[in-house]
């Protein structure tokens, strides 16, 4: 448990305790204490506990005196006093102070911070682990709402995966780790686009592969079809498989099979380059199957019987009309009932369903299969398509349904200061595979994550590669890598010292007094409340975000040992501070590795 969500559990008993002894208002808190302590009934919008920006106004801060102070009927200072002098009384408290309007700052004794060191060794890589999901600042969350079905990549099965689809898989992937160390249970999907035009396309374009194969010039790639060499291997294997079958063939007589097959060798080619970057998914749903199956019109019928489907006609676009548009009768879903803009058409004049209707039978198939939570990533290009698919949710599970939308902005590669070029592998393109290639795969997923999905992100190939602060990933790993370090420095010193973690477990922590080791403690024990909230808000960034602020204390420790010998993590002659030292370290080193591995990124523990 973080310190802020000990202080919360305090603060939530101590409310329960005023009201209880009638001072106050039981009205005020109708909550069902039974259920246990991270039941908050704080409002979910507001902090109830958070740390200090500034040590000197304490170690953490509560504002819920100013959250409740109307409700109770009494100004946030008197209410603030009446809860300070609680909390004054409980073990991890120094002392209070109230501040500013109705603040709470407290300060924390000194040993409870130090023997806290000892949870995180207990829990040895899982001190950041949420048995069971609370949601919010604790409000349950249903066993239904625990299945999460998160899709991302679903990049269309044209070719190889390129530096645009890297950020969303990493991304998705990171994301999928942190729901489940949280309690949820989630399902790893990709949509396979391959009901569309360009499928066709890919189909073609292997045709002429094919037909090179078997010795023909093909001269230039035709203006329209895919260019990338990617393509050479797959048009050998089909010349292996059919020989001249197909040569000089009508289109209508190898069409089909191309794009089936094509289609096969593309996603094998996809889950090889995921797999690059450590990524599995447990399911590949084919939009063509939404249509061989007839989940669209069923789709369909389940919302016309919900009375969200209506014959009309719509509005003309705002502003230039369209060439050729004029008003008609369509299908239409009453999308403006639940939060969008105008009403969506499902059939087009040629009686296909448009690409919505595919996209609501999708959600009707997740929905059907017991999914309700489901989490979607894809490029911030898809911004339009936000409100209809949250109103297509809504309508079809009553409003029960969550659907987070999370774009994913662009990346922009540098080398040498300038634009990195494209692949000529892809004809149009840089590859994941060049990306991982050049750099590797922990610096790929660490370095997609160093910004919030919806900022643009610049990678620079002569940052991301250097040895300095300045490279995030490698002042992470190099924190991780010292760790290690100090306990072969300590065998060398100590051959007979024990440094396993039972050992470290009865360090005498106290010797850990000075302020730099303080920090570093607060820093660690502020883990589980930063895997939370980044869980609950969707955003991996903050994990990477964190694991920076940490290293950054653990390399200012060691530099302070650096500069003074009295400081340095092994001390000769004195193998009791030596112990105190290694425990802070260890705690150091787990943390870091369990940050790394829910980034899906490696933990070093040399550097060369």
């Amino acid at each position: 448990m973080s310190l802020t969500n000990t202080l919360a559990w305090n603060i939530n008993k101590t409310l329960g305790d005023l009201r209880k002894e009638g001072l106050l208002s039981a009205e005020i808190f109708p909550m069902d204490w039974s259920i246990g302590p991270f039941e908050y009934f704080i409002p979910s919008e507001l902090e109830p506990v958070s740390p200090t920006k500034d040590s000197a106004h304490g170690d953490l801060t509560t504002n819920v005196a100013l959250i409740l102070s109307k409700k109770v009927g009494k100004p946030p200072r008197e209410l603030a006093s009446i809860i300070g002098d609680r909390l004054k009384k409980i073990e991890m408290v120094d002392r209070v102070e109230i501040a500013g309007p109705g603040f709470i700052n407290v300060f924390l004794r000194k040993e409870f911070v130090q023997d806290c060191i000892k949870q995180i060794l207990a829990k040895a890589g899982h001190y950041g682990d949420w048995d069971i999901p609370t949601g919010r600042f604790g409000k349950k969350v249903s066993p239904e709402q625990r299945k999460v079905n998160l899709e991302y990549v679903s990049a269309n099965p044209t070719g190889p995966l390129h530096v645009g689809h890297v950020r969303g898989a990493v991304f998705g992937d990171a994301l999928a780790n942190l729901l489940e160390k949280t309690g949820y249970e989630v399902t790893r999907e990709y949509y396979i686009n391959d009901a569309g035009a360009q499928m066709d396309t890919l189909a073609r374009s292997v045709y002429l592969r094919y037909l090179e194969a078997l010795g023909e010039d093909i001269g230039d790639i035709p203006e329209g079809l895919y260019p990338g060499d990617y393509l050479v291997p797959v048009g050998q294997a089909f010349a292996k498989e059919f020989g001249d079958k197909f040569k000089n063939q009508e289109e209508a007589n190898w069409l089909d099979i191309f794009r089936e097959k094509g289609t096969a060798a593309m996603m094998d080619l996809i889950r090889a380059d995921l797999e690059v970057l450590g990524i599995e998914q447990e399911v590949f749903f084919s939009e063509s199957s939404l249509h061989t199956s007839g989940l669209v019109p069923e789709a369909i019928e389940f919302l016309r019987k919900k009375n969200v489907i209506y014959e009309g006609v719509l509005e003309p676009p705002k502003g230039k009309k369209p060439e050729g548009w004029e008003p008609r009768e369509q299908t239409l879903f009453r999308s403006t009932d639940f939060g969008d803009d105008v009403d969506r058409p499902l059939v087009k004049s040629d009686g296909s369903h448009t690409y919505f209707a595919s996209d609501i039978a999708y959600q009707f198939d997740k929905f059907k299969r017991g999914f309700k939570n489901l989490i979607v990533v894809v490029g911030a290009d898809h911004v339009g398509y936000v409100k209809r698919l949250k109103a297509a949710l809504s309508a079809m599970s009553g409003g029960e349904g969550y659907l987070d939308v999370r774009l994913c902005q662009m990346v922009k590669l540098y080398k040498g200061g300038a634009p990195f070029k494209m692949s000529k592998r892809a004809g149009t393109f840089v590859t994941l595979r060049e990306l991982v290639d050049e750099v590797g795969p922990g610096v790929v997923r660490f370095i997609m994550l160093t910004r919030k999905n919806d900022a643009q992100l610049d990678f620079d190939f002569d940052k991301v590669t250097e040895q300095s602060r300045d490279n995030p990933v490698f002042y992470v790993q190099y924190a991780h890598a010292r760790t290690h370090s100090a306990f072969r420095k300590a065998k060398e010193i100590f051959p007979e010292l024990k440094t396993g973690l039972r050992k470290l477990l009865w360090a005498d922590l106290t010797l850990l007094s000075d302020q730099g080791e303080i920090n570093l403690i607060k820093k660690l024990l502020d883990w589980p409340r930063i895997v939370f909230t980044a869980s609950e808000a969707h955003e991996p960034h903050r994990i990477a975000y964190y694991l920076q602020e940490l290293a950054g204390e653990f390399h200012s420790l060691w530099n302070k040992g650096n500069d003074d010998p009295d400081f340095r993590f092994v001390i000769e002659g004195n193998g009791s501070l030596t112990l105190a030292r290694l425990t802070l370290v260890k705690a150091c080193s787990l943390i870091i590795a369990e940050g790394l591995e829910l980034l899906g990124v490696e933990p070093l523990e040399e550097m060369h």
